[in-house]
Parts: structure tokens; sequence; C-alpha cells
């Protein structure tokens, strides 16, 4: 993919001094954080290597380093490569779903004013409604398991909290020895999923703010009041959550293209940036509401960055995670009992990944010969200067 010709660090560089005066009061240290690794990535200031192809021995000028940080526009495309590597021996040779958890546009201002509470109750609802209606003995009758990935945003910018969970087509059965195919379109009824989705998220938000865990200052202030708290709560009880679900996912192969795009995103990449005047940005979107209709939306330069730095996630904070089969802590044994179940799969579709795993480790070729390139020395910042 060509290097786009705008980059979130332009319009930082433009106009971040007049957002952070606009909004000191209210940024947070780890927002601060991100704003002044997103300045320095790939700038001087963080030092540089010079590379070599390990084939030709073409050697390149000086490249400046990255800075790693996961909400930079720029430094996903390594850490992607590498998480999916990982999981390519972890998938089970057979179908996944495809599932989005959504939270309802009016709760939002919690995820502004206690994201980390907000998140953690998120995963908890879904992973919990995913495991328990799958042991329903009218559903499935058996354990499943789930990655769950979190995104905070919409096309726009704008706050839009939801799940991406991926989850293979069947499940253990409860005396471990049998692996339950799904005989229906989708795993389990959505509907059922819905329901169990939105009780548990209301009911798990209450006890929060029971225990007096939830800030309500700010924008939530209003809510410290028992009673505007339930008034706002008490019609998404009866409201239609939404729950989407398609078969999206064959094989591994297919799987870990698919995980592709949703593990390390972020709020907006580069490559939709259209155009700045140095006091509006331009961005290109898809209307999701009108069939995913490709659309421009233009910013004032210090809204566009004041919804960038919404996504910004508290520090520590675990946005792909593992449930139920797929926990940590019994993954590498439950995914072997299934794999040893799943006998009756074709070699076709058990079949690994032809990718050759030095291709997926190398993602800067040379240009002359297309080998892989590697470090061949490391320079600070105080040499690039005085070079």
């Amino acid at each position: 993919m060509s290097k786009p010709a705008l980059e979130v660090a332009d319009i930082l560089r433009a106009q971040g001094s007049r957002f952070l005066e606009r909004y000191q009061h209210s940024i947070s240290y780890q927002q601060l954080k991100v704003y002044r690794a997103v300045l320095a990535c790939r700038t001087a200031s963080l030092g540089g290597h010079l590379d070599v192809c390990s084939n030709c021995g073409m050697e390149t000028g000086v490249s400046f380093n990255s800075c790693r940080n996961r909400h930079c526009p720029k430094c996903q495309a390594r850490a992607r490569e590498q998480w999916l590597e990982a999981r390519q021996q972890e998938l089970l040779p057979i179908g996944y779903f495809h599932v989005v958890f959504t939270v309802p546009h009016e709760l939002n201002v919690f995820a502004l004013t206690s994201p980390r509470q907000f998140y953690d109750l998120l995963f908890a609802a879904t992973s919990q409604t995913l495991i328990e209606v799958a042991r329903n003995p009218e559903r499935l009758g058996g354990d499943i398991g789930a990655l769950a990935i979190l995104h905070t945003w919409g096309q726009n910018l704008l706050l839009h909290p939801h799940l991406h969970c991926v989850v293979p087509a069947g499940g253990l059965s409860p005396d471990r020895t049998r692996w339950i195919h799904t005989q229906r379109r989708f795993l389990l009824p959505l509907d059922v999923l819905r329901e169990v989705f939105r009780g548990k998220f209301l009911d798990g938000l209450r006890r929060l703010h029971k225990k007096g865990r939830l800030c309500c200052q700010g924008p939530a202030a209003q809510y410290r009041d028992r009673k505007m708290f339930l008034r706002l709560i008490g019609p998404l009880y009866r409201s239609r959550w939404v729950v989407y679900a398609r078969k999206a996912m064959g094989g591994p192969d297919q799987v870990l293209r698919y995980l592709g795009r949703y593990t390390h995103r972020i709020a907006i990449s580069n490559h939709r940036l259209l155009a700045f005047d140095q006091e509006h940005v331009t961005f290109r979107w898809k209307d999701y509401a009108h069939g995913g209709k490709q659309r421009t939306m233009k910013l004032a330069a210090r809204e566009f960055l004041r919804r960038f730095f919404l996504h910004v996630l508290p520090k520590g904070f675990v946005r792909i995670r593992h449930f139920g089969l797929l926990a940590n802590r019994f993954r590498h044994h439950n995914l072997a009992l299934a794999k040893s179940l799943l006998t009756d799969i074709t070699s076709a579709e058990a079949e690994p990944s032809s990718q050759d795993p030095q291709q997926q480790k190398t993602l800067w070729h040379c240009p002359r010969c297309g080998g892989p390139m590697c470090v061949a020395r490391r320079l600070s910042a105080l040499e690039i200067n005085s070079s």
C-alpha cells in the first residue's frame, strides 16, 4: 500500500497546540502520551536504523523508528502480523461465525467517564451471554469459545462501543467426549442473544452504579442521582439491542485474513484522510445507516482531534480477549482435545496455512531482489541529529 499523502500527525503539528489549549482540563495523561507518540513516530526524535537485504546485500538510508503505540495510525501493521502468526496454530479446522454486540448510544456517557469499568462490563456480558446460551440443551448444548475484539468507534469517529466476536461453529459436549456441530444457519438464535445480553449488561451497570464504581462527573454528573440513573436505563430494558451475526469464514486461512481486518484497527487510518486546509479535515467514511455508502465528512481540525482521542483506551487495557474454550488458562488443552475430536473434517479443511513463515515475519522486502530486509545498525536520536 502506498504512503498516504496526509497523516494524523500532520494535523497534530498544525492544530495540536490549539487542541490542547481547548481541552487542557479534560484530556487524560494517557491521551497526552498518545498525542506525543503520534507526533514523534518515525521522526529523528526516536532514533533510527540502517537496513540491509539478507540476500543481495543492498543497503538503505536511515529509517526512523516507530513509536509502537497501539493508537498510532502508522504502527499497527507489524503488530497485526505478529499477532496473527501467533494465532495460526490455535485455529480449529472448521467454520467460524462473526458476531457483533453493540451497546445503545444512550449509555455512551459512561464509556466516556468510566471507560475501564464500562468496557470490562461489555466483555463480561458478551462472554457470559454466548457461553450461557450455548450451554442450554435447547440450543447447542455444549461449551463454546470465542475471541472478542473491542472497537469503540463508528466510521464518523464518534463513540460507538461494540465487540467483534469470532466463534467456532460448534462446541464440546458437557462430558468432553465429542464435538457438537451446529445445525443452524447461525450457531445460536439472535433474538435470545439480544435479550440475554441486554439483561446482563444493564444489570451489571446497575451493580456498578450501586457500588459507586461509575464516575458520575462531567457529562455523567446528573446520573449521580439514583432516580436519574434508573430513569435512563429503565426504557433500555424494553428496547431492541443490536446483535449482528453471519457465517463469515471457512477454514484457518480465511479466518486469519478475516481477523486481520479487525484486530489492530484504530479509529481512523491515514489512508482515509482526504484533505486538510490547516483549519478543516476531510475524510472518507461509510454510512452504514444507508447501506454502507461511501461519503466524505468535513470537520474542524480541533473537532477531528477531539473525536480521534475519544478512542484512547486506559493504560494496560486488553482489547483482544479469549473466553470459554479459548480462555488463556485452558486454551492449549481444550484446543488439543477439540482437534482430536474433529475427525470427520476433511484433510483439505484441516490443512494449515501454506504461507511461508519467513514471509509472515518480514513486512519489508528488498526493492532490488525481493529478499527480506534486516537491521544492520541502530542509531540514536543524537547520532541522527549530529550527522
